[in-house]
């Protein structure tokens, strides 16, 4: 069965205090390229984490990206996102905008973004300016280059672990090795680099009255946390393009201070809870491009370091959409009409089909219905019929319950209300004493009437 969030969050949050404990008051190492064994340990320990440096990227497409950029951030197109962290509301210091196929939608830290379409063939999308359309259209052209560049970069890879595969000696064959394998073919690749989404960033650390300090290795100042990236499709790629506004290359002065530059972008990278290999903090110059390759993303983890100048990223992802689609929704909501009678004449609402998987699945696509309730209160109906149906649908009516009152509280959260108007979170569907619905919004009641009922106790 798969863990909640809030369960992976809570042993997410178990595995970092216990490696901050072991630390005590020490930092880890971690490798610059200033570092004579950095790029050996890149190649040894990091080999699915790619570079492409901005020269092997064309000037025009550098400046019809940076100027795409600047047209979203001049219109106000992004926002600092509303998150759920450990039962706690936050808002992200970086600002985003999701942009991708129609319908895709990308769910991060108990936050669902969806994305503002780009226009792929045979979509007829309407755009409120002509310059935010031109900003999409130019995304949809990174989005193809960076697939293109990210199946390269994977078949350079299998190449190289190929290789190594041949080299290894005799004696070394008994033990699995990791790596793509001969099953990662052609559709595979294609499949696990088609960029459905790219989630643009944008922060200027000098507006920023406070970011933290990276906790493991003391690299300074991070914009983003040490993190996977969350809702891709399994061992799938990430491409991030770097935009940063101020190229500190321009800066000639020897590196008089220890460890990685503080005015400079980096990305950092370590192994997953891993206290023994030094992690790396990379350095990000304006238009460098880098891919996240097959499990990477799995196995290790990375955070973003802040510079000082403001900097915008696009990062371009396979997201998870198999139920997080209009489509979808749509769909599901069509399967569980079907077991609903369309020829009662009263106007109540009756269903062709009692049996337990079948309300089960009626309840998980959340057609709410008192159909269920006449049908347990009657009489002469068999005790374990009854308890049947009770045991399916009591569990997913608890949780409803649960998550529309942790979305309510977070509606009312002084953080949301801090928000200007168009950005508050918004409580609906919500309603109060209206004869129209078929049960409260508030279940309170009814999941306690329906536990009497598994008690065999009346009301």
């Amino acid at each position: 069965m798969k863990r909640t969030q809030t369960a992976e969050e809570e042993e997410r949050e178990a595995k970092k205090l216990r490696l901050l404990e072991e630390l005590e008051d020490t930092c880890l190492p971690y490798l610059t390229p200033k570092d004579d064994e950095f790029y050996q340990q890149w190649q040894l320990k990091y080999p699915k984490l790619i570079l492409r440096e901005a020269g092997s990227v064309s000037e025009e497409l550098h400046k019809e990206v940076q100027e795409a950029f600047l047209t979203l951030h001049k219109h106000g197109c992004l926002f600092r996102d509303l998150v759920r962290i450990q039962g706690k509301d936050l808002l992200t210091p970086v600002s985003r905008i999701l942009i991708g196929n129609p319908g895709c939608t990308y769910k991060y830290l108990n936050t669902r973004l969806f994305t503002v379409p780009w226009p792929v063939e045979g979509s007829n999308v309407s755009y409120t300016d002509p310059e935010i359309a031109a900003a999409c259209q130019i995304f949809l052209k990174l989005n193809d280059y960076l697939q293109t560049e990210t199946i390269q970069a994977l078949e350079e890879l299998a190449v190289k672990e190929k290789a190594n595969e041949d080299a290894v000696p005799v004696c070394m064959t008994e033990f699995p090795r990791t790596g793509m394998g001969s099953s990662y073919d052609e559709v595979d690749m294609k499949s696990r680099t088609a960029y459905n989404v790219t989630l643009l960033n944008f922060m200027d650390p000098k507006k920023m009255s406070y970011l933290k300090e990276e906790p493991y290795f003391g690299m300074g100042k991070m914009a983003v946390s040490w993190h996977h990236d969350e809702n891709l499709v399994d061992r799938s790629a990430v491409a991030v393009y770097n935009y940063s506004c101020e190229d500190s290359e321009e800066e000639s002065e020897e590196s008089h201070f220890e460890g990685r530059d503080p005015d400079t972008w980096h990305v950092g990278v370590k192994i997953s809870w891993d206290i023994e290999t030094p992690g790396l903090a990379i350095p990000l110059q304006q238009g460098d491009c880098y891919f996240m390759l097959d499990d990477l993303n799995a196995t290790h983890q990375h955070c973003v370091l802040a510079g000082s100048q403001p900097r915008f990223s696009s990062t371009h992802r396979v997201a998870e959409c198999s139920t997080g689609t209009l489509d979808y929704i749509l769909q599901r909501c069509r399967l569980a009409v079907q077991n609903v009678c369309d020829d009662v004449d009263n106007g109540d609402v009756s269903l062709k089909s009692f049996e337990p998987a079948v309300l089960k699945q009626g309840e998980e696509i959340h057609n709410e219905t008192n159909a269920v309730l006449q049908k347990v209160k009657r009489e002469g109906l068999p005790v374990e019929q009854r308890n049947e149906m009770l045991t399916a649908i009591l569990p997913l009516l608890t949780a409803r319950q649960n998550l529309r009152r942790e979305w309510q509280a977070r509606c009312q959260s002084r953080i949301a209300r801090s928000l200007p108007g168009a950005q508050k979170p918004q409580c609906r569907p919500y309603w109060e004493d209206d004869p129209s619905m078929p049960l409260p919004f508030d279940l309170t009641d009814i999941i306690s009437e329906l536990k009497d009922q598994l008690l065999g106790t009346e009301p």
